[in-house]
C-alpha cells in the first residue's frame, strides 16, 4: 500500500539537517500499521480459554446411567413390588419400591392425580438438565471436583429420567435402616445426584474460596 510522502521522505533533501535541528518524523497515517508495528495474528488466548472449558467428563455420566438401568433391571426381574430381600441383617435391603415422586420420595405422596405428577416430575427432571448443561459451559478443565459433581449429577438425572419417560415412575430398591427407622429408598441415580452435588457445593465453598483468597 502506498504511504504519504511525508512518511516516505521525513526530509527534504533526503539527508538529515547539520544544524542539529530537532525534526519531528510524522507516524503512520490513522488505521495503517508502521515499521516494527506489532501486529496481532493470532486470537490465542480468547482460543485457549475455549479449550480450557467444556471440561465434562461424559463417560462418567455414562457409566451412571448403564448401572442405574442394569441394576433397576435386576430389581425388576428379580422382586415383585414391595417385596424386599435382606443384604445386611438390621441395616441394608433391597426393596421394589415405585417412586412417582423425586428424589428420596418426595412429591410421592402429594395428593394429586398420578398423571399430573408424573408430567410435573418430568418437567422438574428436564429442567434440571437444562440447568446442569448451562451450568458445565461454565466449568474449565482444571475444576476436577466440579467435573466429577456435575458428571455424577448428570448421570443420575438422565437415569431417572429414562424410567419417568419409559413408566412413568422411578424404581428405588435402596433401604437403609437402623432398629425402627428407615432412610428414604434410594437408587443409583439418586446417590449419583447427592454426591455429586456435594462435591460442587465443595467445589463453590471450598476450593473456589481458597483460590480467591489465597494465605
Amino acid at each position: 500500500m502506498p504511504q504519504s510522502a511525508d512518511y516516505d521522505r521525513p526530509f527534504a533533501n533526503g539527508t538529515p539537517p547539520e544544524d542539529g535541528t530537532v525534526v519531528e518524523i510524522p507516524g503512520p497515517p490513522d488505521g495503517s500499521p508502521g515499521h516494527g508495528a506489532d501486529i496481532p495474528t493470532d486470537a490465542g488466548p480468547a482460543r485457549s480459554s475455549e479449550r480450557s472449558r467444556s471440561g465434562m467428563l461424559w463417560w462418567l455420566s455414562a457409566v451412571v446411567v448403564a448401572v442405574d438401568q442394569i441394576s433397576k433391571a435386576v430389581v425388576h426381574a428379580k422382586l415383585a413390588p414391595f417385596d424386599s430381600v435382606t443384604i445386611i441383617p438390621g441395616l441394608l435391603d433391597f426393596i421394589h419400591v415405585q417412586n412417582a415422586g423425586v428424589a428420596f420420595g418426595f412429591l410421592n405422596d402429594a395428593g394429586m392425580n398420578r398423571q399430573l405428577r408424573s408430567l410435573l416430575t418430568t418437567a422438574l427432571a428436564a429442567l434440571a438438565l437444562v440447568g446442569i448443561g448451562f451450568y458445565a459451559r461454565h466449568v474449565h478443565r482444571h475444576e476436577k471436583l466440579a467435573r466429577v459433581g456435575l458428571a455424577l449429577i448428570l448421570g443420575g438425572a438422565v437415569g431417572n429420567l429414562i424410567d419417568r419417560l419409559r413408566v412413568g415412575y422411578v424404581l428405588d430398591y435402596v433401604d437403609v435402616y437402623w432398629r425402627g427407622w428407615h432412610f428414604w429408598a434410594f437408587n443409583v441415580a439418586d446417590a449419583s445426584i447427592t454426591i455429586g452435588a456435594l462435591l460442587v457445593f465443595a467445589d463453590l465453598l471450598l476450593v473456589t474460596r481458597h483460590a480467591s483468597h489465597p494465605s
